[in-house]
């Protein structure tokens, strides 16, 4: 028999090694299940992970790579900063949706003007967007003791229902002979967000996620607010003592987190996607959770699992296309995280084998 022994510290070798660990047990356990479902394993890891890069249409997919990293990124740094703090937002989904949802709004209410000033107000009515449906956990928190995880979380199926209502009412395009869906802003100029450099990905929603690291960093590691939310995670009632309000650490992180995320919706309406629908929630905001924690909650390591996290997706893209279900690569990405916490266990604890002693009495 086993057991787990507390270790008197975490252990920094395994701090470090966990991700890779974790990224291979993924792979392998993958194999599995795509062996399972009768596909050769090797091909179809290397679907996943080499032929975007390196394969024949590598070219066109090293173009996607930037663009699906982009949200994941924007979204994980504000989860994070939450993470550090003890405040679980599991509604970053909605409050993207809501971002694209107020931030399209916006520039269709001045359609067909062109005009500068129209896309800045967009992006400033995505991050506004994203902060007040995260203000919501955030003040039934503090004012009513709520769970955050659970109010967020069904606050998502909350943002679908009006994403629904508005592709079929408000923001439907009238000239779109019926079909659910809004005006394309990727084809109004006031509007869009088109690649900065052509073939590249690189949009102004990739420039606001490596800003946004950089920020990450010096917020967390250079200034007193980055302090208070570290000591309120690690301790608090310490943070208490230094005179930390607990329910201002509530408010900054929630509401940083929705407006991160509200500012990916907004980058993706007006750019890859085009356009508000249906379907327009595309699950970046759970796709966020693994990569904020394969990134160990670290601004730099968020920005390196945005783009490993990306790369499943454009691989499991090409997967899909040679066969393989797309259940089959959400359920390969959900295993990422599930042995990341698995072997996260073994920073703060040993395996020891448990000796069990048997009483004579027991015995007869």
């Amino acid at each position: 028999m086993f057991r787990l022994e507390a270790r008197p510290q975490p252990s920094k070798l395994w701090i470090g090694i966990s991700p890779i660990l974790a990224v291979l047990a993924t792979m392998v356990a993958g194999g599995f299940l795509f062996a399972a479902l009768g596909k050769d394993p090797f091909i179809s890891i290397r679907m996943i992970f080499w032929d975007p890069l390196f394969g024949e249409f590598a070219s066109y997919y090293r173009g996607q790579l930037l663009t699906k990293a982009g949200p994941l990124i924007l979204i994980a740094l504000g989860l994070s900063i939450g993470f550090r703090a003890g405040i679980w937002n599991i509604g970053a989904e909605g409050q993207y949706i809501m971002g694209a949802l107020c931030g399209a709004a916006i520039g269709l209410a001045m359609y067909p003007l062109d005009a500068w000033y129209i896309f800045p107000l967009m992006v400033l009515g995505g991050a506004l967007g994203g902060w007040a449906w995260a203000m919501i956990p955030a003040i039934l928190r503090n004012r009513f003791g709520t769970n955050e995880i659970l109010v967020s979380l069904m606050l998502v199926y909350v943002a679908e229902k009006i994403l629904a209502a508005a592709a079929l009412g408000l923001l439907k395009n009238p000239e779109g002979r019926g079909f659910p869906g809004s005006r394309n802003l990727a084809n109004w100029a006031s509007s869009a967000n088109p690649d900065l450099i052509a073939g590249t990905g690189m949009h102004w929603g990739v420039v606001a996620a490596f800003i946004a690291v950089i920020g990450s960093y010096v917020l967390m590691q250079r200034h007193l607010i980055g302090f208070q939310i570290n000591l309120t995670g690690q301790s608090p009632r310490a943070a208490m003592f230094a005179g930390v309000v607990p329910a201002k650490v509530v408010a900054f992180t929630l509401g940083l987190s929705g407006a991160l995320a509200g500012l990916a919706g907004l980058f993706e309406v007006t750019g890859p996607a085009g356009q508000i629908s249906i379907d327009f929630g595309s699950g970046y905001g759970f796709t966020a959770i693994i990569v904020a924690f394969l990134g160990r909650l670290n601004p730099f390591g968020i920005l390196l699992a945005g783009l490993l996290l990306a790369l499943t997706y454009i691989g499991g893209n090409v997967a899909e296309q040679e066969g393989l279900p797309a259940a089959a690569i959400q359920a390969f990405q959900g295993m990422l995280l599930f042995f990341l916490l698995a072997f996260d266990l073994l920073s703060n604890f040993r395996i020891r084998l448990a000796h069990s002693s048997v009483s004579k009495k027991e015995a007869v």
